[in-house]
């Protein structure tokens, strides 16, 4: 399988094709998560051309959320440009997005992530390729330092998550406008990408234009830098984090004496995934350190209620209950 379009290679197509290819798979089926915006466009244009070269299958997956008037035009669209690339198969998946209780954007990457594990349900394809930029994650490290999120947002997107791959993080989203333009390819522009009132909006068309104004053009890849770093040590304390859980957290239970021997990043970590473990529920840092308390601030105080959750200390264990279980 080849792609039809075949450009002059030039610097954009070169860096983008290299980054496709030092995450493709050697063997087996993969999806491109397609749009039909810039990004996902030059990423299923260079995903189609390495992969016809590596001797393997591509294909892509289109989710229409349902969210804007004309969205199943725009998905056809898409599955049309994936086509005359030549991915096979192309996948058209309708969803429906509930921001119940969320946001819209949270809502819309819950529906579209279902898709995606869908579309390799159906397909057997081993991967979904994601056209996340490296401005992508400029964003995403900014907006979880303005919410104070801790370093599980601070560390950004990974190049490999699960089933997930992202090829494109080291590269800017010029770039990828730029892959369309020399390989004569029209993506689509997506309103809501302008729309002011999505806080990812604001931060990519007013906070990083300002700071890279004031202090300088890195802003974007000093923060692609730390996420990188945050995402070693995060990973490095995670797993000392599940080891200590598998060893201690047996039934619902912990010594406090074990969380106490302990730095604090272990010591929450190993509440928060053994909370997550045993009855789903993810604990934020406010719960996590009421938690952390009944350990390092005991004075006798009684038990700990959180959505979900309850927590009581008796005789130096940490016993930890939820509705339903046992």
């Amino acid at each position: 399988m080849e792609s039809v379009h075949r450009p002059r290679l030039t610097p954009a197509l070169a860096d983008i094709r290299r980054a496709v290819r030092g995450l493709l798979p050697s063997d087996g089926l993969v999806l491109v998560g397609l749009s039909g915006g810039a990004d996902s466009l030059a990423l299923a244009a260079a995903t189609a051309f390495e992969a016809g070269r590596a001797g393997i299958r591509a294909g892509a997956v289109i989710v229409d959320h349902n969210l804007q008037t004309g969205s199943a035009d725009v998905a056809a669209r898409a599955a049309a440009a994936a086509r005359e690339l030549g991915l096979d198969p192309v996948l058209v998946l309708s969803v429906t997005v509930d921001s119940e209780g969320t946001g819209p954007e949270a809502a819309a990457r819950t529906a579209r992530y279902t898709a995606f594990d869908l579309a390799l349900e159906r397909t057997g394809a081993s991967s979904v390729l994601l056209g996340h930029t490296l401005d992508d994650q400029a964003e995403t490290v900014l907006l979880g330092l303005a919410r104070g999120s801790g370093p599980t947002s601070l560390r950004g997107m990974a190049a490999r998550t699960g089933p997930i791959l992202r090829p494109l993080l080291g590269i800017r989203r010029a770039q990828t406008r730029q892959f369309c333009a020399d390989a004569g390819l029209e993506p689509w522009s997506d309103p809501q990408n302008f729309d002011p009132r999505y806080a990812r909006v604001r931060v990519r068309e007013t906070v990083l234009p300002l700071l890279e104004n004031e202090l300088g053009p890195g802003v974007c890849l000093a923060l692609a830098r730390t996420a990188d770093a945050l995402r070693e040590d995060s990973d490095a304390l995670d797993e000392l984090a599940r080891t200590m859980l598998q060893e201690h957290f047996a039934n619902g239970t912990i010594a406090t004496a074990v969380l106490a021997s302990v730095p604090a990043a272990v010591r929450q970590r190993v509440i928060r995934f053994g909370v997550e473990a045993m009855c789903g529920v993810w604990l934020n840092r406010v719960q996590t350190l009421a938690v952390t308390a009944l350990v390092t601030e005991w004075h006798g105080q009684g038990a700990l209620s959180l959505p979900g959750i309850r927590v009581v200390r008796k005789d130096g264990i940490l016993l930890f209950s939820a509705p339903g279980l046992t």
